[in-house]
């Protein structure tokens, strides 16, 4: 029985190092700053180690830890809804090291994409971060966040339409895409 868990315990732990960045990177973006976001993965991957067998038994483990972040973090939002809609400064940003196909890395000024998607409410946000930054089709999106293909929909539309009426944004986007 031991070798039965350590072996698991391996495989967990090369799961978790695989994904360890794009869960940050995905956190991040849902919650806007540094610590919550690793707070969140930090609970997403207790979850997922307590149903480690269950998960890795399932044809798409990545869905299924998605799920639990997106679940997570919706209980989290409940619970600080202040705290989460406040303005984040600088020193929250997370420093990393961009891979190559990282477009929101690239962009000159994070900040001010990350100012913009705190004005979402967090079921708009979800459904953009899960669209477009995870770029998940519609039913994968819908699947993550437990709702309808038409709520993915309307909560990335409306997300996307906030998003284009922040002034400058569109600017700084195009201008880092540019360089």
């Amino acid at each position: 029985m031991g070798d039965r868990k350590q072996a698991r315990d391996e495989e967990f732990q090369s799961f978790l190092v695989g994904r360890w960045p794009r869960l940050m990177r995905t956190a991040f973006l849902l919650t806007g700053e540094r610590h919550a976001a690793e707070d969140l993965v930090q609970t997403t991957l207790e979850q997922v180690y307590a149903a480690w067998r269950r998960v890795a038994s399932t044809d798409d483990p990545d869905a299924y830890v998605r799920r639990v972040m997106i679940n997570a973090h919706a209980r989290r939002h409940r619970r600080r809804l202040k705290e989460f809609l406040a303005p984040r400064t600088d020193s929250d940003l997370v420093p990393e090291v961009p891979d190559s196909g990282d477009r929101i890395a690239q962009a000159d000024d994070r900040g001010a994409l990350l100012t913009a998607l705190s004005q979402l409410s967090p079921r708009q946000r979800e459904a953009v971060v899960l669209r477009y930054w995870e770029d998940l089709s519609e039913s994968q999106a819908a699947e993550a966040m437990g709702c309808s293909v038409g709520s993915v929909k309307s909560n990335a539309a409306k997300g996307l339409a906030k998003l284009r009426a922040i002034p400058g944004l569109a600017e700084t986007v195009t201008q880092g895409g540019r360089k």
